[in-house]
């Protein structure tokens, strides 16, 4: 790898078929991006669906070094989706795969199509548990440490599975 070397983090997240594979298999899909590779890896955890129905969702977050802009990483996890199968018939949809660009180095990015930090890594548990658990001194650009967000969250239940 070469040129810019940026540390991202990427949520993972799947509540369809064999959601723990999927998720796995993902980590590993992660590595093989251009110009990116995976660091460190959260432990796999069980969620329930936050504003949706369905099954438990099985969550894990990456952190990657990457030299893809955070446009190019955007487009190369959309990609990923489609090849686990990902659907999107409507908002909060059950998937087969879901990646989300949570933080691309200490960028704060606004556009049509991507925010970072994601808008809700700071309310969702199945984000700030294992994003704590790869590091547990990380801050969100413009928020602050991570780990003042875990008392908002404490009343969600998550399980840590492998």
């Amino acid at each position: 790898m070469t040129g810019r070397q940026i540390v991202a983090h990427i949520g993972i997240g799947s509540n369809l078929g064999e959601a723990s594979d999927h998720v796995r298999q993902a980590l590993l899909a992660l590595d093989t991006l251009p110009a990116t590779r995976v660091t460190a890896q959260s432990s796999l955890f069980r969620t329930a669906p936050i504003d949706a129905g369905g099954d438990d969702y099985i969550n894990a977050v990456a952190r990657i070094v990457t030299d893809l802009s955070a446009e190019e990483l955007l487009q190369a996890l959309l990609i990923l989706e489609q090849k686990f199968g990902r659907e999107r018939p409507y908002q909060n949809a059950p998937r087969t795969l879901d990646l989300d660009l949570l933080l691309y180095g200490d960028q704060r990015i606004a556009t049509p199509t991507l925010t970072v930090p994601h808008p809700r890594m700071t309310s969702r548990a199945f984000v700030l548990i294992p994003l704590l658990q790869i590091d547990p001194f990380i801050h969100i650009p413009g928020q602050g440490a991570a780990h003042h967000f875990v008392p908002g969250v404490a009343m969600q239940a998550i399980q840590k599975i492998s």
